[in-house]
């Protein structure tokens, strides 16, 4: 198992780069979001982060944008929306990451109102990344997404995705998981369907109303239940900690209480 942490874009990324190394993380996963972790900045650091990532012995996933719009139901935001991830796979290649993590369109605005629409954009422009990611020789990991997206948030969703998409992985989000199902009954279904397509883990905690980024045990995430049966399937994989606090020291409180679950089972 490798266990990382997720940069802040509003941070220059090599200071973030240092500061997650120095807490003792196998690899940075870099969320290629503005103003700092845009793919624009980080092409043009490219060379450095290379070099402070094999100074470091650090690893590296890159997490595709997250604030774009790839099933919006206005041609030309769409289309830019899908630009920018293609720019970002780009930028990726260069720095030659384990996977790329990469957020399923959600469905907002008007495109509740006209559902086959929106899913058909949303699965147009997945197929342009994915086919881009594959001609880049980028593993994609495709995350389950929480029931407000109205997109890739239910096993099913993804059968069907997964179906139509068959070099996808799954990128397990824990909490996303838990959102509207507290006690992870939508977590286990994702183990027991997709157990060999779980390429990657995203974990943090929430009490299964929002996507609260709370460190492990500060919640209400049954994490014995979902590791007990993760632990099933053989998976020893990459493992982001997704927990947004200002203390840092949280990320190691986090990585230290979910090592102590894995290792009773």
């Amino acid at each position: 198992m490798r266990y990382g942490a997720m940069n802040h874009p509003a941070r220059p990324v090599l200071d973030e780069l240092a500061e997650i190394a120095g807490l003792g993380f196998d690899y940075l996963e870099l969320t290629l979001d503005p103003p700092e972790a845009h793919h624009s900045q980080v092409r043009k650091m490219a060379a450095k982060l290379r070099a402070e990532l094999r100074r470091r012995q650090m690893g590296l996933v890159c997490h595709m944008p997250t604030f774009v719009s790839l099933a919006d139901l206005t041609d030309s935001i769409r289309r830019a929306s899908v630009g920018e991830v293609l720019a970002s796979l780009e930028a990726a290649a260069e720095l030659q990451p384990a996977h790329v993590v990469l957020h399923p369109a959600h469905i907002a605005g008007m495109g509740p109102y006209v559902m086959d629409m929106a899913r058909q954009h949303a699965l147009d422009s997945l197929a342009a990344i994915a086919d881009r990611a594959g001609e880049l020789g980028l593993v994609v990991c495709l995350e389950n997404m929480f029931p407000r997206t109205l997109f890739c948030v239910e096993p099913d969703d993804f059968q069907l995705v997964f179906e139509q998409f068959p070099a996808l992985q799954l990128t397990l989000d824990i909490g996303h998981g838990c959102i509207g199902s507290p006690r992870g009954n939508r977590v286990l279904q994702f183990i027991q369907r997709f157990a060999k397509r779980v390429g990657h883990l995203h974990v943090s905690d929430n009490f299964g109303k929002r996507d609260d980024h709370l460190p492990l045990g500060t919640g209400s995430i049954p994490f014995a239940a979902i590791l007990k049966e993760l632990k099933k399937t053989g998976f020893s994989r990459t493992v982001t900690f997704e927990v947004f606090t200002d203390d840092r020291q949280q990320l190691l409180h986090s990585k230290g209480t979910f090592e102590t679950q894995w290792a009773r089972f």
